[in-house]
Formats: structure tokens, C-alpha cells, sequence
């Protein structure tokens, strides 16, 4: 479970760090860095927050969720 929780905060801490990305350099396809650092960090979240979410299922003994199931 503490590494589903590292997975949630690692995007969090990396995107309020702005000093760390508020920059032009190195462009991509024209796009300044600061531009496509975050539209990397959605597709990186959105695989972090499913790794955390698979974590927690099957730390509860879980592998799916149906609907209708009760807790």
C-alpha cells in the first residue's frame, strides 16, 4: 500500500517543482520544454494512478472490481 501512496505523490511533488521545468530548452517539435514536460506528466500520471489502483486491488485480495459487489 506505501508504494500505491509513492506512486499518487510522485506526480504531485514533481509538478509543483516548477523551477525544476519553467524553461524553454530543450524544445520539441517546436514546443518549449515547460509545454510538453506537462502534457508528458499526463500520460505518466494517468500510469501511475492505474499502478497505484492495481496495488490496492490486489493488496486487498481483489484482481476485479464487479458491479453490484458488496464490500
Amino acid at each position: 500500500m506505501a508504494l500505491a501512496g509513492v506512486l499518487l505523490a510522485v506526480p504531485i511533488v514533481v509538478l509543483l517543482w516548477v523551477p525544476h521545468y519553467a524553461k524553454i530548452e530543450p524544445r520539441l517539435f517546436g514546443f518549449p520544454f515547460f509545454f510538453w514536460y506537462q502534457f508528458l506528466w499526463v500520460f505518466l500520471c494517468s500510469g501511475m494512478t492505474y499502478a497505484a489502483f492495481r496495488l490496492t486491488l490486489s493488496a486487498r485480495g481483489k484482481t476485479t472490481h464487479k458491479v453490484g459487489e458488496d464490500r
